[in-house]
C-alpha cells in the first residue's frame, strides 16, 4: 500500500470505494442494504467534490444486480463490483452468483454482518443484526460453494487491499466472482487513507512448441478430425482465433447444446452443428476447445478418436463430475493456442483434406436446406410457430450488429439454430437457474449501448424473473432491450419429463399433469404498461413480423420493448 493524505471523516465506507476505483470497477450494482451507508456517504462525498468513483446503479433486487454484472462482464470481461444486503441479500442473489462462475464472469461480491452486536464501542450498528440478518459463521461461509474465493475483511486497514486480492482472482482463469464479507464495524471504523495499488491486466500463460508440435502433427495425420467448443468465444480474441485455425486446417466446428455463447459463425460452411453423436464413432481426432462437458452421459466414450483438450483451465474447479477422457492437454491462453496451431498447418495431405472438406460442404448444405424446409413448413402453420419467430428475428436483425442473450429451455435449439448469430459477442446463452434473463440482458445492453440487444425467453422464465425491478432498472438507466417471450403456457420441459419417466402412468392415463400449467398467467406483455414501455401480444403467423419491427423500433428510439408471442409448441 500506499500512503496518502488522510480525507477528514474518512472511514471503511472511503476504503472500499477507492479499493474498487483501484481494481478499474466502471461501476457498482447495489441492490441496497443498511450497511451501505458508508459507501454511500463516500460516493456523494466524492461527487460533490469531483473525485473519481466507479459509477454507482441503484437496483432493487439481488438478482438484477447481480445479473447486471454479469451481463455486463460477459462483454467487458473485467470484475466490476456487486453490493447486496448481508447475509439474506447474498442468499436472495446467489443463484446469479453462481451464474456467473458458470458463465465465467469476474467480478467482486461483497455483503456485510454485525460482529459488535451494539455491545462494542462506537456507533449502534442497529438491532436487525442481532435478532435477524447475521448466520452463524458469516456470510463468506455460505457464499463459499458457489464463489471462485471467499473470504472477510477483519480490517479497515487491509480492507482496501483484500479488495484487490479479490478482484485479482476474480479475473484469472477460470475467472469467476469472488466474495468479501466486510462487517458494518469496519465500514464505520476511522481509515487512515492508505489505497490499494492499481491492477493490471493478468499475465498469459502459453503452450511451448514443444507441446504444440506434437498436436499439429497428430491434426496432419488425421483424416477425419473434429472440433468441439463450448465457450471459446468467451475469450477476448477467441472467436477469431477459432476461425482462423479451423480454416487453417479444414475442420468442422461442432457447437454442442451445452455451449454458453457464441463461438463460431452459424453461417460458415465449416460449421457442423451441435450434434456430436454422427462423430463419436468417426472422428479419428476429437479437439476439445474451450469443452468443459463435451460428451452425455459422460461414459459416453468416442470409439476410436485420440481426444485433445486446448484449455487455459481444463479440469474446471467448481464442476462436480467432469469427463474428458482426454489423450493430450495443450494448456494456457486458448486464443493464443489456437493462433499457435493455425501457424502450422503446412505439409497438409491435400487429398485427404479435399475429401473432408467435401464432406463438410455437403453436410453444411443439407443443413441449410433443413433449415429452410424447417422455416418454409413453420410459415404455413395454422399459429405461430417457434421456429417462424427466431427466423423472423434473424431476418430483422440482419446487419444491425445485434446480440441475443437466450433464457429459453424448450425453444433454445430453436433460437440458436435459426436467429443463426455469427459475429462475437452475438449470442449468450444465460447460465444456472432461471429468472437471470432480463437482468443478464440489461448488463449486455449497459456495455454494448450502441447495439441491440434481444433477449429471447419462455414463458416459465420469464415467472421466475423478477420483472417489475428488472424493468425499473431499464427505465432508470436508459437501457432498452427487445424481449421477446416464446409462450406456450405451459412448463414444458417439465412435463417432457414426466412423461417421459412415466409414459403409462396416472397422469397419462387421467390428463392431471400438475407443475406445468401456466394458462391462468395474465397477459405477459402488460406487466411493462405501467412503465410505459412498448407491449404487443401476438397470436397469429401474420402479425408475427409487423410487431417485431414495431418493437425493434420503439427500442432504437429508447424504449424497451415486450413482444408476447403465443406459440403452438
Amino acid at each position: 500500500m500506499t500512503d496518502t493524505t488522510n480525507t477528514p471523516g474518512a472511514d471503511g465506507g472511503d476504503a472500499l470505494v477507492t479499493a474498487f476505483n483501484a481494481v478499474g470497477a466502471d461501476y457498482i450494482f447495489c441492490s441496497s442494504g443498511s450497511e451501505w451507508a458508508p459507501v454511500w456517504e463516500s460516493l456523494a462525498r466524492r461527487h460533490r467534490d469531483g473525485l473519481p468513483c466507479p459509477q454507482y446503479l441503484d437496483l432493487t433486487h439481488e438478482t438484477v444486480a447481480v445479473g447486471m454484472a454479469t451481463g455486463y462482464g460477459l462483454i467487458k470481461r473485467r470484475p466490476q463490483g456487486v453490493l447486496l444486503h448481508a447475509a439474506p441479500g447474498l442468499l436472495q442473489g446467489s443463484m446469479a452468483v453462481h451464474g456467473a462462475l458458470l458463465a465465467g464472469v469476474p467480478m467482486v461480491v461483497s455483503s456485510s454482518e454485525s460482529t459488535t452486536y451494539g455491545d462494542g464501542p462506537g456507533q449502534d450498528p442497529g438491532g436487525q443484526w442481532y435478532r435477524n440478518l447475521s448466520i452463524v459463521g458469516g456470510p463468506h461461509q455460505i457464499a463459499q460453494p458457489f464463489t471462485k474465493w471467499s473470504n472477510e475483511a477483519a480490517s479497515v486497514h487491509t480492507l482496501p487491499t483484500m479488495v484487490t486480492r479479490a478482484a485479482e482472482l476474480a479475473w484469472r482463469a477460470p475467472a469467476g466472482p469472488a466474495y468479501l464479507n466486510v462487517p458494518l464495524e469496519i465500514l464505520l471504523e476511522e481509515w487512515d487513507g492508505r489505497e490499494a495499488k492499481p491492477i493490471v491486466a493478468p499475465g498469459s500463460t502459453h503452450s511451448s512448441p514443444e507441446e504444440v508440435d506434437p498436436v499439429a502433427q497428430l491434426i496432419r495425420e488425421a483424416s477425419n478430425p473434429v472440433i468441439v467448443t463450448e465457450t471459446a468465444g468467451r475469450e477476448a480474441g477467441g472467436f477469431e482465433a477459432l476461425v482462423a485455425f479451423a480454416e487453417a486446417w479444414n475442420i468442422p466446428v461442432v457447437e454442442p447444446d451445452s455451449a454458453v455463447c457464441g463461438n463460431f459463425p452459424r453461417t460458415h460452411p465449416l460449421h457442423a452443428g451441435s450434434d456430436i453423436g454422427p462423430w463419436m464413432d468417426e472422428a479419428d481426432l476429437i479437439l476439445l476447445v474451450n469443452c468443459r462437458a463435451p460428451f452425455y452421459p459422460p461414459s459416453r466414450r468416442p470409439s476410436k478418436a485420440t481426444v485433445v483438450v486446448i484449455d487455459e483451465v481444463p479440469q474446471r474447479p467448481h464442476v462436480v463430475y467432469q469427463v474428458l477422457f482426454a489423450d493430450k492437454y495443450l494448456e494456457g491462453n486458448v486464443a493464443n493456442t489456437l493462433r499457435q496451431l493455425a501457424k502450422r498447418a503446412k505439409d497438409l495431405d491435400e487429398a485427404s483434406v479435399a475429401v473432408r472438406r467435401a464432406a463438410q460442404e455437403q453436410r453444411h448444405a443439407d443443413e441449410q436446406t433443413a433449415i429452410a424446409a424447417a422455416e418454409a413448413k413453420a410459415a404455413q402453420a395454422e399459429g405461430v410457430d417457434p421456429v417462424l419467430v427466431a427466423a423472423t428475428l434473424r431476418k430483422l436483425l440482419d446487419g444491425q450488429d445485434g446480440i441475443v442473450v437466450d433464457e429459453t429451455i424448450t425453444h433454445s435449439r430453436v433460437v440458436k439454430r435459426h436467429v443463426q448469430t455469427a459475429d462475437p459477442d452475438s449470442y449468450f446463452y444465460v447460465q444456472g437457474g432461471l429468472g437471470q434473463g432480463i437482468a443478464v440482458a440489461l448488463g449486455v445492453k449497459l456495455a454494448a449501448r450502441e447495439r441491440p440487444v434481444v433477449l429471447t425467453i419462455g414463458d416459465g422464465a420469464f415467472t421466475y424473473n423478477p420483472v417489475i425491478q428488472s424493468y425499473d432498472a431499464s427505465n432508470a438507466y436508459e437501457l432498452p432491450l427487445l424481449i421477446v417471450v416464446f409462450n406456450n403456457r405451459v412448463y414444458k420441459s417439465m412435463n417432457l419429463n414426466h412423461r417421459r419417466f412415466y409414459p403409462e402412468g396416472a397422469a397419462a392415463d387421467t390428463g392431471e399433469w400438475l407443475g406445468t400449467d401456466l394458462h391462468r398467467l395474465p397477459r405477459l406483455a402488460a406487466f411493462a404498461e405501467p412503465f410505459g414501455m412498448h407491449t404487443e401480444t401476438v397470436d397469429a403467423p401474420e402479425a408475427l413480423a409487423p410487431a417485431l419491427e414495431r418493437a425493434l423500433k420503439a427500442v432504437a428510439e429508447g424504449t424497451t420493448a415486450v413482444v408476447d408471442v403465443l406459440v403452438i409448441r
